[in-house]
């Protein structure tokens, strides 16, 4: 075979007779198309390596049309992230445009996430989705971590952000949600008992697992004392600094546990129901009202992938080291409560990407993929990535644990309630969308009023 030979054998690119050619992963040819062994049909690109053109191509058309439109807003990143060395002074600013630059760097990893989804099985798809939308949660939660280790107003804001985040999700998401898809769809949308219920059951148990360590404090901060009692008294002195101790000792032992069951949780969808999982959303595909324009569609290669995905954690990480930075000054200055700051604004800016893609789905009468995706990050949220700030805060010596304010964890179980007797009867309509925004929205109103607590540690 002469070079020339070789060289149009090159650039004709993969044959039946040599479908593996350029490819990291194995083919082969089905119906006269190039599929990937191991990667959904529905996830084939038809491509490999990585494409300047289709990148950007896919990236702003293929997205919906909410999504594609947040693309706009990246300017913002590298305008954010030079305002914190250009303008040092100018809190309010630079917190401004690191707020709307997260947008669209969540927006691109969701998107991402999305695309490595559809080249895998539909139950690990999405949870491999799920994760790495929760990904800029971590980051703005580890952030705040190492910041609540020196600064105890830091924690209050970690703490609110933590249940603001399931809130979010459950109320507004999951209201917004059963909006859209009863309007479109003119009528009740169904859902699968199986993702309702064990959704349902997983988000009481976190919800009775997060009271706990506040409950065990409130129960007896009216019995302590600012200094310890006689030594030979016969019942001595329980001083509040006892109480904290054994408060965040509690909280330790929660949090490994939350952790544990968060793993079984993973293993459960992953393999003992992962045939009814599959199944379910089997269906909700084929109710899809664009699926065929989705199978239409240009996707992203697995490197593809993999590249937007880092793109996007980076910009996400720098931008939210430089917009915590900035929450001290928002709340002395501008005056922003710490609870409105971490329960409303914090959880908004980090979870729209996921919002976005749920309402999405409700919309196209997927209300199974919108569920799994509303209850989905608030079990993540609950089990692991609350548990994992209080272990990291622990690693720290920061005075972080589940004792939350008592205000905020009542708040969260009564939506846990309200949101699980929505999801009782196996269907949702407008009508219920609705008032789960109107609760988020008093909600809303109420953190704001509610006062900072005492930046004093302990």
């Amino acid at each position: 075979m002469g070079r020339k030979d070789i060289y149009n054998e090159k650039k004709s690119g993969p044959t039946p007779e040599n479908p593996a050619k350029h490819h990291m992963l194995p083919t082969y040819w089905q119906s006269g198309k190039l599929k990937t062994k191991g990667v959904n049909q529905e996830g084939e690109s038809g491509r490999s390596g990585f494409h300047p053109f289709h990148f950007f191509h896919v990236a702003w058309h293929n997205a919906n049309n909410v999504s594609k439109w947040l693309n706009i807003l990246w300017p913002f990143v590298p305008v954010a992230i030079a305002s914190h060395w250009a303008w040092k002074d100018r809190h309010a600013t630079i917190f401004s445009l690191c707020y709307i630059a997260m947008i669209p760097a969540a927006n691109m990893l969701g998107f991402a996430g999305q695309e490595l989804a559809r080249k895998l099985p539909r139950v690990l798809g999405i949870l491999v989705e799920t994760t790495l939308g929760s990904v800029v949660e971590i980051i703005l939660f580890m952030v705040l971590t190492v910041r609540a280790a020196n600064d105890y107003q830091y924690v209050a804001v970690l703490q609110a952000a933590i249940l603001g985040s399931i809130m979010t999700n459950l109320l507004l998401c999951l209201g917004f949600c059963f909006l859209v898809g009863g309007m479109k769809n003119k009528g009740e949308q169904k859902f699968h008992a199986v993702i309702s219920e064990t959704g349902s059951g997983i988000l009481l148990v976190a919800a009775f697992a997060l009271l706990i360590p506040t409950a065990f404090y409130s129960a007896l901060q009216s019995l302590t004392v600012t200094e310890p009692g006689n030594e030979n008294a016969r019942q001595p002195s329980y001083t509040i600094e006892q109480l904290n101790h054994d408060t965040r000792g509690i909280s330790h032992g929660t949090a490994i546990i939350l952790i544990a069951a968060f793993i079984i949780y993973l293993i459960y969808c992953a393999f003992s129901a992962h045939s009814v999982f599959d199944e379910i959303l089997a269906k909700d595909e084929a109710m899809d009202n664009d699926h065929h324009r989705d199978l239409a569609k240009k996707k992203f290669t697995f490197t593809e992938c993999v590249i937007a995905i880092t793109i996007s954690i980076a910009c996400v990480a720098l931008v939210a080291v430089f917009l915590v930075e900035q929450i001290h000054y928002i709340v002395e200055e501008r005056h922003i409560p710490d609870a409105f700051l971490g329960f409303i604004l914090v959880p908004l800016v980090e979870k729209m990407a996921e919002h976005i893609t749920a309402i999405d789905e409700a919309y196209d009468n997927q209300i199974n993929f919108a569920l799994y995706h509303c209850i989905g990050p608030s079990i993540q949220t609950a089990l692991f990535n609350a548990p994992l700030s209080v272990i990291v805060s622990w690693c720290l010596g920061s005075t972080m644990d589940l004792n939350f304010e008592m205000f905020m964890i009542v708040i969260l179980i009564l939506s846990t309630l309200v949101v699980c007797n929505f999801l009782r009867d196996g269907s949702s309509n407008w009508f219920e969308g609705a008032l789960l925004i109107i609760v988020y929205t008093i909600i809303a109103l109420a953190t704001w009023y509610y006062p900072n607590p005492a930046l004093t540690s302990e």
